[in-house]
């Protein structure tokens, strides 16, 4: 675990479509940021270790780290970009700068979950001539298992490069494992609260995300399992296992 002191100079304030506005901070090399509404530092470094027991490349996905920030919890991950040239940009921003339109707003309009994620697909590969159904794919299976609730249009995104674009790896799942999300009931036990989750951007259902995809990764569940059984108790760590055994 990292322990870092930071202050204003490394503030980076992201706005979008999230639950809630989150400061963000830089220093070295190191993107960091602070818990805001429960342990999503703790989700976020679950949900990054778990993809290192699965078969995807490892520039695929961020690692997460757990610290404190300022005698705080929170987590940090390293900068990812190759080159200087390399800009991170998010479903939500591309689309705004293409048509000065909130893309949650314009996909809200549409009845049905296919035809929501045909226009989006549609909107990348015209804008950016890339298709971006098997990085949807892997995120939407990760998003099943790790039950993230906050896969909004600004937690999708695109890496523009001197050479084109390319999927960004898969990032911000701190909203998942039963932290932080409006759905949960505290009084309600692990399976209940976990018939209350609700998906983001294209259907409240994580299942048929998951089953209009198809399956994105292969996951090791035995080194996995073995893996949760020797980091510390927590109401997260569990979630994580009673989905592992239910989902994989």
């Amino acid at each position: 675990m990292f322990d870092v002191t930071l202050n204003e100079e490394n503030m980076v304030i992201q706005d979008g479509t999230s639950e809630g506005t989150q400061v963000k901070y830089k220093k070295d090399g190191f993107w960091y940021k602070l818990d805001n509404d429960g342990n999503e530092g703790l989700c976020e470094y679950l949900a990054s270790e778990l993809l290192r027991f699965t078969d995807l490349d490892k520039n695929e996905y961020i690692v997460y780290e757990q610290g404190l920030i300022n005698g705080k919890p929170g987590c940090r991950s390293k900068d990812f970009f190759a080159n200087d040239s390399e800009e991170f940009i998010t479903f939500y921003r591309l689309y705004y700068n293409q048509y000065g339109r909130n893309l949650a707003d314009v996909l809200a309009k549409y009845d049905t979950m296919e035809e929501r994620i045909e226009y989006t697909t549609q909107f990348i590969l015209k804008t950016c001539d890339i298709d971006i159904t098997d990085y949807l794919r892997k995120i939407f299976t990760l998003d099943r298992i790790i039950l993230n609730e906050d896969r909004h249009v600004n937690n999708l995104a695109i890496i523009s490069t001197d050479s084109g674009f390319r999927p960004a790896p898969i990032f911000d799942n701190g909203r998942s494992l039963l932290t932080a999300n409006k759905s949960v009931r505290e009084q309600l036990g692990i399976e209940e609260n976990v018939k209350r989750v609700i998906a983001k951007p294209f259907s409240g259902s994580h299942q048929k995300l998951f089953e209009y995809f198809g399956e994105g990764f292969k996951l090791n569940t035995k080194k996995a399992l073995e893996w949760l059984n020797t980091e510390p108790p927590s109401r997260e760590r569990d979630v994580l296992i009673y989905q592992i055994e239910r989902c994989c």
